[in-house]
């Protein structure tokens, strides 16, 4: 069994985030995809240790960011490879606050989609959360990056809490 295989899934560049208890925190997310269009509802799948799956567990909302392709590496290294438990990731980040409390990160994004959660799967390492979607807007035209980009022309790695991770695969 070749686990390269994957690669060939198309996956995105996401901002995942959610709020508790008047702290906000967001990560990295690549597996990003709606699964009906009545009602508009999305899965996301986030790693059991990250900080924002204990958020999105006890508030039951989460918001997407889409990133644009010229996202820079060190914005999706903010994200992507810092703990919220350890720093505020939205320090000098442009952001809006939603009706839900969710933050809704501006830069370098080209849409966003916030959610309900309605139902969740657990899938070992990580949890995939079902929500409906409650709100969206587009805010800037831009092209969306996709993980094939981040990895083929940005040059980005994948951490090891990622869905996507192969152990042993060059990081």
């Amino acid at each position: 069994m070749d686990p390269n295989a994957l690669h060939n899934l198309s996956y995105g560049m996401y901002i995942v985030s959610a709020s508790c208890g008047g702290r906000l925190n967001g990560q990295i997310a690549n597996t990003v995809f709606q699964i009906t269009s009545q009602p508009v509802t999305v899965v996301i799948s986030i790693n059991k240790q990250n900080l924002t799956h204990e958020f999105i567990e006890k508030s039951c909302n989460f918001s997407v960011s889409v990133l644009d392709e010229s996202t820079p590496l060190q914005f999706i290294g903010k994200f992507g490879f810092r703990s919220g438990k350890t720093e505020d990731k939205f320090k000098d980040t442009k952001f809006e606050v939603s009706k839900s409390g969710c933050p809704l990160v501006l830069d370098h994004t080209i849409a966003y989609i916030e959610a309900k959660v309605t139902s969740k799967f657990d899938c070992g390492t990580h949890t995939m959360f079902i929500g409906q979607m409650t709100d969206s807007k587009i805010i800037a035209p831009g092209k969306p990056m996709t993980y094939s980009y981040y990895h083929e022309v940005k040059r980005g790695t994948t951490p090891p809490k990622a869905p996507t991770y192969i152990k042993g695969e060059a990081k």
